[in-house]
């Protein structure tokens, strides 16, 4: 059995070390993987975001499974390309990952559907968010950024300044 696991952090590490207790004593490919993965598995030059790489690598090596966790990779459908090639993927289709990938959606579902969340307002002027954080005037505030932000999208502003400065920081510079 050939394996491809997609990424390069502990996560992907720790599933790589999970997979080599397999009765099945499956051959493991990484892409791109790191010094530390190269220990338990075959790293291979192919980035994590590359979609096309990874779906032809995975058919020319005719891999049978391929696992992909990294959240960038999911939200740009890698798993849907895998799949529409024909191969076994591990990991959710890009409708899916949009749970983890755009907080926006994530706390709209949560809201339709009745699941607890904490409160929430969504902004696209960086104005309009200064004035409800003012008007509200109750901290901590959270600030989140939507979409992936590797997680550094998150702010909690102890007053009023650190949540102008959050607003300006996510709205205005795009940091």
């Amino acid at each position: 059995m050939k394996i491809l696991v997609i990424g390069s952090g502990g996560r992907e590490h720790a599933i790589i070390r999970k997979l080599k207790e397999s009765k099945y004593n499956p051959e493991i490919f990484c892409a791109p993987g790191n010094g530390g993965i190269a220990a338990d598995a075959t790293c291979v030059a192919i980035n994590a975001m590359d979609v096309e790489g990874v779906v032809k690598y995975a058919k020319e090596e005719a891999m049978d499974w391929v696992f992909v966790t990294p959240d960038d990779p999911l939200a740009a459908g890698m798993v849907d390309a895998l799949n529409e090639a024909g191969i076994k993927t591990f990991g959710p289709k890009k409708l899916a990952a949009e749970i983890e990938s755009s907080k926006v959606f994530s706390k709209n579902m949560m809201k339709q559907f009745g699941i607890p969340t904490a409160s929430y307002e969504v902004f696209t002027d960086p104005i309009k968010a200064m004035e409800y954080v003012e008007k509200n005037n109750e901290f901590p505030i959270v600030i989140k950024a939507d979409g992936l932000a590797l997680g550094k999208g998150v702010i909690i502003a102890k007053d009023l300044q650190e949540a102008k400065d959050g607003i300006h920081e996510i709205m205005e510079d795009k940091v």
